[in-house]
């Protein structure tokens, strides 16, 4: 459940447009996360199926080629990753109200601002560093309590 337990944090930005994932990308990369870039919601899913331990924010626009949109994507992660701390963004208003399984998830219109983006990224951060502590001291009361 929850963070890996090697600490390794990431950012899952997933963006069909080159530029705007470059600029996310160069954006996340100046916070304490790993940033991982994928430019679907199915190439996103892949990742997160081996590694959704380690992911702490997920980043994602709306509308993305394929099958599934960024409101799938963030529906599908809320139900089965629940830590993923996860920003939608859009140039469009979303055209559909956002679900109960999607009301911890923000929208964030375009363009998007660094600070907010950033804000974020570190609301994600220290949410896992809390998850993460809990879990420790969970495990070593359990131990203590079995020695």
């Amino acid at each position: 459940m929850g963070q890996g337990s090697e600490g390794t944090r990431v950012a899952l930005i997933v963006e069909d447009d080159k530029e705007l994932r470059a600029l996310a990308v160069a954006l996340l990369e100046e916070t304490d996360l790993q940033v991982v870039e994928a430019s679907s919601a199915e190439e996103a899913l892949q990742y997160l199926r081996y590694n959704a331990g380690d992911v702490a924010f997920l980043f994602s626009d709306v509308r993305l080629p394929s099958l599934m949109d960024g409101v799938d994507l963030a529906r599908t992660v809320r139900l089965k990753w629940p830590w993923i701390k996860t920003v939608l963004t859009s140039g469009a208003p979303l055209e559909e109200d956002l679900d109960k399984a999607l009301r911890q998830v923000r929208f964030m219109p375009k363009p998007w601002r660094a600070l907010e983006v950033l804000m974020e990224a570190e609301k994600a951060v220290k949410s896992s560093d809390f998850e993460e502590t809990a879990l420790r001291s969970h495990a070593e009361v359990f131990g203590a309590l079995r020695a």
